[in-house]
């Protein structure tokens, strides 16, 4: 593939998603606020939940495509990694957002719990039908891209999970309908509550993680101590430092210790192979060596 057609694809990919991301907006915040007014009119606490849980992924789908604009720009003077860092910020802040999100759900559920409301079963079953079709719409947009970049994933699998919990408050709907038991509606609130809980703590550990410039999850930094230690020449790895640049670049630094300098061009390329393997493509590295003391050379990549 030439230059001139990767840049197309790549030109084709962002425009792609671009509109991925605002068709994906529009259906969602038109469906919270039809979700909103159902459930304020049919006094549900499944559809407000629902609908406050949906209110949030819209916040959080605007917060994505801010990221992945804004990791394209180009580096400046001032800011030199250009603002990939805030694809990290996005998700530790999607994720305080969902928290919050599920504290108001809990609290509202456990007052319905004690105070039982009746709700009508048929117009949330068909409201949150509607919300099955637009979340599993909105994750279909997403899918063909959810391997090409963190936070895309992150939105694909956010809208896959929340047609699951729409079908959900379905459910509820149906057996309301049937039964009359009223206590399912707060129920499935608590439900829904629990399934955010679970979908959101792994994005908020990770957040923070990164936030703090931690090890990326899924970087094993031993494991990449011993390939840097298998390229032939190498004595020594001190001063090993990895963090993320953004949700899907991670970056090196080391100091390393070899036998002569002169070898260092051939070294220098093997141990950037072996990162390469264990998902590392931004690596500042020291050469030293003991056979001239105190000489040493930062190479960076």
């Amino acid at each position: 593939m030439n230059m001139e057609q990767h840049h197309h694809d790549h030109h084709h990919e962002i425009t792609s998603l671009n509109k991925a991301f605002i068709i994906g907006i529009t259906l969602n915040l038109a469906f919270v606020v039809a979700e909103f007014a159902a459930g304020f009119w049919y006094n549900s606490l499944g559809l407000l939940s629902d609908a406050g849980h949906n209110l949030g992924d819209v916040a959080s789908l605007v917060l994505a495509m801010l990221a992945f604009r804004l990791a394209k720009v180009h580096p400046t003077a001032s800011y030199t990694y250009g603002y990939k860092k805030s694809t990290v910020l996005v998700s530790l802040l999607n994720a305080v957002i969902l928290l919050v999100a599920v504290g108001i759900i809990i609290a509202e559920s456990i007052t319905k719990l004690f105070h039982p409301r009746p709700v009508e079963g048929d117009a949330i079953a068909w409201v949150a039908g509607i919300g099955v079709v637009i979340n599993a719409v909105t994750a279909w947009l997403f899918m063909k891209d959810k391997d090409k970049d963190l936070n895309v994933k992150g939105a694909y699998l956010h809208m896959a999970a929340d047609a699951l919990v729409s079908v959900g408050v379905v459910i509820s709907g149906i057996v309301i309908a049937h039964t009359g038991w009223f206590i399912i509606d707060p129920v499935i609130g608590l439900i829904i509550a629990l399934v955010i809980i679970y979908s959101t703590w792994g994005l908020l550990r990770d957040s923070l993680r990164l936030s703090l410039d931690g090890v990326p999850a899924g970087t094993d930094i031993e494991k990449v101590e011993k390939a840097m230690h298998a390229v032939e020449g190498v004595q020594g790895v001190r001063h090993l430092h990895i963090w993320a640049i953004s949700t899907t670049e991670t970056a090196l630094t080391a100091h390393v210790s070899i036998n002569d300098l002169s070898d260092m061009e051939r070294i220098k390329q093997e141990i950037k192979h072996e990162l390469q393997h264990v998902g590392i493509h931004h690596a500042t590295l020291e050469f030293e060596t003991s056979k001239i003391k105190g000489e040493s050379l930062c190479w960076p990549d």
